[in-house]
């Protein structure tokens, strides 16, 4: 299969509201791995979801985000192989498509254009998500919105996406706002980050949708992301990255036998949350499901929550297509 087609195949998925579509997350190798072990990896990451019917991968551009916050990392930062890089193996190796995240932060507009043109002819990138700075103290050599508009006009027809934050909405109230900002510069679907507080992601998504309805536009793909956790250093780590977790909710992981699996039935109920307010509007949705640490517990713990949380958006899909079927009888 071309790269074109499965560019095709991804983009004909998300243009269909009535399926959903469903990723695992994943980071390259640390950058002193070498190619050889890399290559291993991304083998063994392939071998866990063997067994498991997923549409594509997602590559992750990791940032150190000191600036974002006072409280000291959790993990200590270190740099990993070139995103496009690791992309490229996993599209080899896999035969499904693959979304690379690019951080635009202290590029400017020459260097990223480069960065686009090396990324298709190169690596064979097409799915493309950019994200800006986590902070505002950082200097920021070309604007978000100056990236979409550079990757628009390049000579190359990427597939852009970009990120939505439930949380900015809690604060500011303006994320949907945000998302139809990024559509018109050219996003055609966003990926959230982790979900531990439905709530937030509800009011924003029901937001978006009464939005969109307002000004007659098109809703476009959210891909909803979740997590595992399975220690009380993970739930620091996943803080730290700026995700709300409810105090309840913390202490029902941590004080819980197995938090782990407490987490990922936490997950499953915030989903089955968020789906059930959603009902009422055609909002295209999907999945991505990551392991945010290289724990084989956490690891093995996420293929399990991706296969309880398929199943329930599945389930969603159906039920909505059958009422909507029933309707148009009716």
């Amino acid at each position: 299969m071309s790269n074109v087609s499965k560019q095709s195949e991804l983009q004909a998925r998300y243009n269909d509201i009535n399926r959903g579509v469903y990723f695992i997350g994943t980071t390259p190798p640390k950058s002193n791995t070498s190619l050889e072990a890399v290559e291993i990896i991304a083998e063994k990451l392939l071998e866990r979801v063997s067994d498991i019917d997923f549409d594509g991968l997602i590559v992750y551009d990791i940032q150190d985000e000191n600036s974002r916050t006072k409280k000291s990392r959790p993990f200590p930062f270190k740099s990993t192989h070139d995103t496009r890089l690791y992309s490229s193996l996993l599209n080899d190796k896999s035969n499904h498509p693959v979304i690379t995240y690019k951080s635009v932060v202290q590029s400017s507009s020459d260097d990223f254009n480069q960065w686009a043109n090396e990324a298709w002819e190169k690596y064979g990138v097409k799915d493309v998500v950019l994200v800006g700075s986590p902070s505002k103290d950082n200097e920021i050599s070309l604007p978000l919105s100056d990236a979409y508009k550079t990757l628009v006009e390049n000579e190359h027809d990427f597939f852009i996406g970009g990120v939505t934050i439930a949380e900015r909405h809690a604060v500011k109230g303006n994320e949907h706002q945000r998302l139809i900002e990024k559509h018109l510069q050219g996003c055609n679907f966003f990926i959230s980050q982790a979900i531990y507080n439905p709530q937030a992601t509800i009011d924003m998504l029901t937001r978006y949708a009464l939005e969109c309805e307002k000004q007659g536009l098109k809703p476009q793909r959210l891909i909803l992301t979740f997590s595992p956790c399975g220690s009380e250093k993970t739930l620091e780590f996943i803080e730290w990255l700026g995700v709300s977790v409810p105090e309840a909710t913390s202490l029902r992981i941590l004080n819980s036998a197995s938090p782990l699996h407490e987490s990922i039935r936490i997950c499953a109920n915030s989903l089955q949350q968020i789906l059930d307010a959603v009902i009422p509007y055609n909002l295209p949705l999907g999945l991505n499901i990551e392991s945010l640490t290289n724990r084989k517990e956490e690891i093995d713990g996420s293929i399990l929550l991706y296969k309880l949380l398929r199943s329930t958006m599945d389930s969603f899909l159906a039920k909505k297509e059958l009422n909507s079927l029933i309707n148009k009888a009716n």
